[in-house]
């Protein structure tokens, strides 16, 4: 009778509020969302476990959702399953029905944020269990397995009664340091990039900074906007992304010249570095300076400051599968897209219709 009614207490808390209880062999599993990050921002384990101080990426961090629903016009919702120590949380964004994860173009990879607690893993079936009442259908694209991320989302969700669809839907390419030098890298580049540097980089001149510089962030700004990169999606999260991960001692800046006319910048990188990795944010150089090959020169600075001085492990290079990146990098890891239904919402059938004509069509191809 007890366990009945803390069930009804826990639908009327998920229908009229944003809070519920299940009860689950002895012990309380609380489900919460969060559309105010401030909320979070209060304090205690959550807000310590999306912190720099158990987040060694970004991407997995408070700060960067925050950012997201700041300056890129992204409604967060952080879903979030407790029990006891135990800490399972899904960065979603959207409404009516549909959600996403709280990712875009500037998220290198997205995942669910699970606490050190062994029972954390479990919390997402429960999660899942109790987004069915909030939701039809769940999209979360760049989903990393290297870790176990997507398969373990895939395998909660399929427990809570969802119907899940997976397909890969973007590459990561990386560089292992394997414990070498730059020299001993660079040695392993192909033979034309190793020739551009030998013939540009006294033409060039480099200067990296780890801290936040109003006026080469505004030079970054003006070569981004002559450079053959898209029009840039929110200026205002990069920059303040750049000024926190400044003050954190996490940027590298990069800005290039042309050794004849030191006060002109003709390149501009944004590299952050915690964890062991580097990750390249965004990159660019003006065109009309294309000869000079500043945008390489400026890498190869880069790569040298961030193996033999921040002695990194590995170097991301983001999502895409641009084919510069390969002269660079060394492997590459697949991103995958889940799509979740659930099965008997009248809503999800003209999607489900969708799906099955592409196979079809699919299946029609490879006869």
């Amino acid at each position: 009778m007890v366990e009945r009614q803390d069930r009804i207490f826990a639908l009327a808390a998920h229908v009229f509020g944003k809070c519920s209880r299940w009860v689950l062999e002895g012990s309380v599993v609380k489900i919460e969302y969060h559309s105010d990050l401030k909320e979070v921002q209060l304090g205690g384990e959550l807000v310590r476990l999306l912190s720099a101080e158990c987040q060694s990426a970004p991407f997995d961090r408070l700060a960067w959702w925050d950012g997201l629903g700041k300056h890129c016009e992204m409604a967060p919702t952080l879903a979030v399953a407790r029990d006891g120590e135990a800490l399972a949380v899904l960065a979603l964004t959207g409404g009516a029905g549909h959600y996403c994860a709280l990712a875009n173009w500037y998220t290198f990879r997205f995942r669910p944020i699970l606490s050190p607690a062994p029972e954390s893993a479990a919390l997402l079936a429960e999660l899942a269990g109790d987004l069915a009442g909030k939701a039809h259908r769940l999209t979360l694209t760049g989903l990393p397995d290297e870790d176990g991320s997507a398969s373990r989302v895939e395998a909660a969700f399929r427990k809570a009664g969802w119907l899940v669809t997976r397909e890969p839907s973007d590459t990561n390419h990386i560089l292992p340091v394997a414990g070498r030098r730059y020299e001993e890298y660079l040695q392993g580049r192909p033979g034309q990039l190793r020739t551009t540097l030998k013939r540009k980089t006294k033409k060039v001149r480099v200067e990296i900074l780890t801290r936040f510089d109003e006026t080469v962030w505004s030079a970054y700004e003006d070569i981004y906007a002559e450079s053959w990169k898209p029009e840039e999606g929110s200026p205002a999260f990069l920059r303040a992304f750049a000024e926190a991960e400044g003050a954190a001692g996490r940027l590298r800046l990069g800005v290039a010249y042309a050794a004849d006319d030191p006060s002109h910048p003709i390149a501009a990188q944004m590299w952050t570095v915690e964890g062991g990795t580097a990750f390249i944010h965004k990159l660019a150089h003006r065109e009309a300076a294309k000869p000079l090959s500043p945008g390489s020169v400026l890498s190869a600075a880069l790569f040298r400051h961030v193996i033999d001085v921040d002695r990194v492990e590995l170097v991301d290079f983001g999502t895409g599968d641009d084919p510069y990146k390969r002269d660079w990098m060394e492997a590459v890891r697949p991103r995958y897209r889940l799509e979740m239904f659930r099965p008997l919402d009248l809503r999800n059938w003209l999607v489900f219709a969708r799906i099955g004509l592409r196979r079809l069509a699919a299946t029609a191809k490879r006869g």
